[in-house]
């Protein structure tokens, strides 16, 4: 009996691993293809002007990343994998756009390491979410909840340009997406229950799985280059 659970425990851990290995692959292909782009795009200035010059092409593509997002987020289930990892990549590509004004604003070197130490930062909690015993779900309410209100203070702060409200958002936004990298991790993992025979949910979930970490990513570096950003 102790050695069929042991084995059962193995075949769990294995499945685990291969479909997380699977969810960081598609994540760390999107952040290539949000990086590359950004990077490509804000070193042509006639590129640049033609898109944020005009305010509704700006809004267009916001608009655009909202709907992509939401659509994987809504519909994911009455999506087929190609489709579903079209509009992954589609996002990250959208993002990319959006992100690569962080090129004019803040140096190269800058950048560079902001990216490195999220990516630190990322690892060590990806990796506590994926080896803790501990059931992480309470805290991901209450990281939920925190992630709420931080969102409306910051919408707030767009009218009062509160230097205090920014620099708390800001501080407070690391802590929580650093939590939910764990805490979305560990969620994340459970989804290896779904068996690879089955091609279709096993693709959309690992979209899903590395949607979720992308933006975790994403975000926290985007917060941190507030701290650690020089500006040009």
């Amino acid at each position: 009996m102790s050695q069929e659970f042991t084995e059962q425990q193995l075949a769990i851990a294995t499945a685990q691993t291969r479909f997380m290995a699977k969810v960081f692959s598609w994540m760390t292909l999107a952040l290539i293809i949000t990086g590359g782009i950004s990077f490509l795009i804000s070193g042509n200035i006639e590129i640049m002007n033609l898109i944020f010059s005009n305010s509704m092409v700006v809004i267009g593509l916001f608009i655009a990343q909202i709907l992509s997002v939401g659509s994987l987020a809504i519909f994911v289930n009455k999506l087929s994998a190609a489709v579903a990892t079209f509009i992954f990549v589609l996002y990250a590509t959208l993002t990319g756009i959006t992100l690569s004004t962080i090129f004019i604003v803040y140096t190269s070197a800058s950048i560079a390491s902001t990216f490195f130490i999220t990516g630190a930062t990322f690892g060590v909690m990806a990796v506590l979410g994926f080896v803790t015993g501990r059931d992480l779900s309470k805290l991901g309410s209450i990281l939920m909840m925190a992630l709420i209100g931080m969102v409306i203070a910051s919408i707030a702060n767009w009218f009062m340009k509160s230097e205090t409200i920014y620099w708390i958002t800001t501080y407070a936004g690391i802590l929580i997406f650093t939590g939910l990298i764990a805490y979305d991790t560990q969620k994340i993992k459970g989804y290896a229950v779904i068996s690879p025979d089955d091609e279709e949910n096993y693709q959309k979930a690992s979209i899903m799985g590395a949607l979720s970490l992308y933006l975790d990513f994403i975000n926290i570096f985007l917060l941190l280059l507030r701290l650690f950003g020089r500006r040009k």
